[in-house]
């Protein structure tokens, strides 16, 4: 009896966190038109609202760090094979340079066409440049001024303390490695483990599954808040800005969204059909809740549970891939980020009248695109990365202001695209490693 009502119980996580959204949407955008200035509205919000929504994000995160470690170390070992390694990394590495590339020239190409950056009336204009002297784009700027070169970039990739690392990975201030040095150090692990079998290291593999599945289990607690913490989440970014900054920022906003969907039922409908040979439709319906989540947290880290389990459970990939591809993917493989920031960079350059020579553009492509493999999964990590773009092309980093106010829709947009891209990954590289029983999970989605 309990396996048959498991799968109920399962399939009912992303109909309540889709009513969540909803509701947070809704109930928005009546606090905004009607109490929109109103100081109880902003004291509801910071006290009792957004924190709310803030202790289901926190849930998550706090163990993020663990299941990194534990899902990456595990995912390495268990392939046994060094060589394995390079060839599903290497697949992994081609995957996200194609598709993140692919990406990134049709939001150039989209705003080359529409031109959203030149359609602003004057006043509009004076209005959006208004917010250029915010605290969070000082906040951005600083964090552009102290990127690194990349020889250090490269060194700090390689841990000299990962404890350190795995300390301040979500510290916007700390200047280490941060999630991608714990990952190359989980990398080593995992390679360590695979070369040094013996009765010893069994028991410490059986350590790092105990880990993975304790880590798993908090998750499944946390996901219980997910309905109510979406609904929160949701609702502060809508009842503080309503509709009237999308609407300024229209044309912007809406060359972000067409590039996004053309990419995720486009492009990705393509490679699942005609190169990992399954239906795009069972496959979209079947990752609705990893889809939901992405949406609602705008963070492709506390996203990565849900896409672990639902991967393996409702699409047939093996666990060993699984780990290894959506753990690297959670912060390498950003298509959606990608996107949105060379649209950016061609929307604020038109913004100021700053015409780009298409040497610049494919210079913004490439920089896009390295930028989308080392951004941070989590809400607002491409803001710093965009002002080293603009300034790259000579374009002021202080026009980073003028998205601010749409950024966060936008950010859970992109996150929803970078999330499906890695989903989409692990399954090319899994069904070119012939290691997956396609879409074979049944018909359950996992909580």
């Amino acid at each position: 009896m309990s396996d048959q009502s498991s799968p109920r119980l399962k399939r009912a996580l992303h109909t309540k966190i889709f009513i969540g959204l909803a509701m947070g949407v809704v109930a928005g955008l009546i606090c905004n038109a009607a109490f929109k200035d109103a100081p109880q509205l902003a004291w509801l919000i910071k006290n009792l609202i957004s924190p709310v929504g803030q202790v289901f994000m926190r849930l998550i995160f706090m163990a993020v760090i663990p299941l990194i470690f534990s899902a990456l170390a595990l995912g390495v070992a268990e392939l046994g094979d060094v060589r394995q390694l390079g060839r599903i990394g290497g697949r992994t590495l081609i995957y996200t340079i194609v598709l993140t590339s692919i990406s990134v020239i049709i939001g150039l190409t989209l705003v080359n066409l529409v031109k959203p950056g030149e359609g602003l009336s004057e006043s509009d204009r004076q209005s959006l440049m208004s917010t250029i002297t915010s605290a969070p784009v000082k906040t951005a700027l600083d964090k552009a001024a102290q990127s690194k070169t990349v020889v250090q970039t490269l060194l700090d990739l390689i841990p000299r303390n990962p404890l350190a690392d795995a300390v301040g990975a979500f510290d916007e201030n700390y200047q280490g490695g941060g999630i991608l040095a714990l990952m190359v150090f989980s990398l080593f692990v995992g390679v360590a483990l695979a070369l040094a079998r013996s009765e010893r290291t069994v028991v410490f593999e059986k350590f790092l599954q105990g880990l993975y599945d304790v880590v798993m289990k908090i998750i499944h607690i946390a996901m219980k808040l997910a309905p109510l913490g979406v609904a929160c989440l949701v609702f502060s970014v809508v009842a503080r800005l309503g509709l009237d900054v999308v609407v300024i920022l229209g044309k912007y906003v809406a060359v972000v969204m067409i590039g996004l969907a053309l990419h995720m039922f486009g492009v990705y409908s393509l490679v699942l059909k005609f190169i990992i040979g399954v239906s795009p439709i069972q496959f979209f319906r079947r990752i609705r809740v990893v889809i939901l989540t992405a949406f609602s947290t705008s963070s492709s880290n506390v996203t990565l549970p849900t896409a672990l389990e639902v991967t393996e459970k409702n699409l047939g990939v093996s666990k060993k891939i699984t780990n290894f591809v959506l753990t690297l993917g959670s912060t390498a493989n950003q298509n959606g980020t990608a996107l949105y920031e060379g649209v950016t960079v061609l929307f604020l350059a038109q913004f100021f009248g700053i015409h780009l020579s298409m040497s610049q553009q494919i210079t913004v492509v490439l920089a896009s695109v390295l930028a989308g493999i080392g951004t941070a999964g989590v809400p607002g990590g491409s803001l710093p990365v965009i002002v080293l773009v603009l300034q790259s092309v000579g374009v002021p980093g202080e026009g980073i202001g003028v998205i601010l106010g749409v950024d966060r829709i936008l950010d859970m947009s992109r996150t929803t695209l970078n999330v499906t891209g890695d989903i989409t990954a692990a399954m090319y590289v899994a069904k070119s490693d012939g290691a997956i029983g396609l879409m074979s999970g049944g018909e359950a989605e996992a909580a």
